[in-house]
């Protein structure tokens, strides 16, 4: 539609759409990867594919918004254009007709999630923690959901704004300044919504702690275990989005070995539970006493 009415503001909206649509392609991408068995030569599976496909799908929308706004800074220098404010005022309204109906839709399935998985108060203790996994998968699911509403109305504000500016240039065609000014304000929503995506990509390329965990916090929490003298070494990284690995080196106190089983054991149940890591490797060692980088000097020197 934005190309046949020759407007830019159309079609800027559509790049932002755009954005949404990689979005939702790379969670279905992350769900079926998920799904693939790790291979010999691919032993943590296939899950940074996701990351991949993001940083490119993101790359080709920065390219197509590059054009854009070039047409659209050549647009208000020179004004030698013509917009079809027919076409333009119809695409604008089917846009913003579609963020409503997507809104309700995603208002009603909020609203139908949180009332069909709420469960009644009580104060007797779960017997497993499976009701309580499930629980928490639920109460995240009803948060994405929310999630998407509140980004379908930023949608179906910008979708308004086209059609404003469609209005104006249909009825009044001496103010068509009013496209190239919408593609300079979507551009900037469009960076704004793409610029977190690179970041967190970026963090998990260069395999940094994910933003939500805190190492120190980690370490505090694993120094509480008893019969843990020191943390030798700690790695936490994400495999993608949502899946934290780590590997953790921990010390034993001096006699306590034998208790080795138990101390991993509640080692990995923080990790996995409480931090909620995709996969953690613990290791283990026997308190050994270092020597002091002076005498291991002196040794040396003596030798």
């Amino acid at each position: 539609g934005g190309y046949v009415a020759n407007s830019l503001a159309i079609m800027t909206d559509a790049l932002h759409m755009l954005t949404d649509l990689s979005g939702i392609i790379l969670t279905l991408l992350a769900l079926w990867l998920s799904a693939k068995s790790p291979t010999k030569r691919f032993t943590f599976g296939f899950h940074r594919l996701e990351v991949l496909s993001a940083i490119i799908s993101v790359l080709l929308v920065y390219i197509l918004m590059a054009f854009l706004l070039y047409e659209a800074v050549q647009r208000t220098i020179h004004m030698d254009y013509e917009i079809n404010g027919d076409i333009m005022l119809i695409t604008a309204a089917v846009g913003v007709a579609v963020n409503l109906i997507m809104g309700f839709l995603l208002n009603q399935s909020g609203h139908l999630h949180s009332h069909s998985h709420s469960h009644p108060h009580s104060h007797v203790p779960q017997p497993s923690s499976a009701n309580t996994a499930q629980g928490s998968s639920h109460g995240h699911s009803s948060l994405a959901v929310r999630a998407a509403f509140v980004h379908a109305l930023g949608d179906l504000v910008q979708s308004i704004g086209v059609l404003v500016a469609a209005y104006i240039i249909r009825f009044k065609p001496e103010y068509k300044i009013a496209d190239p000014i919408c593609t300079y304000v979507f551009s900037i929503l469009v960076v704004f919504t793409t610029i977190r995506i690179l970041c967190d990509t970026g963090v998990i390329i260069l395999e940094g702690v994910p933003r939500h965990l805190n190492v120190d916090r980690i370490k505090e929490d694993l120094m509480k275990i008893e019969d843990v003298y020191s943390i030798e070494d700690l790695n936490v990284w994400s495999l993608t989005a949502g899946k934290t690995t780590a590997i953790v080196h921990l010390q034993l106190v001096p006699g306590s070995s034998s208790k080795w089983e138990d101390v991993q054991s509640k080692a990995r149940q923080l990790l996995l539970n409480t931090f909620g890591m995709y996969k953690c490797s613990v290791q283990l060692q026997s308190y050994k006493q270092e020597m002091s980088k002076t005498c291991a000097s002196c040794q040396s020197s003596s030798a």
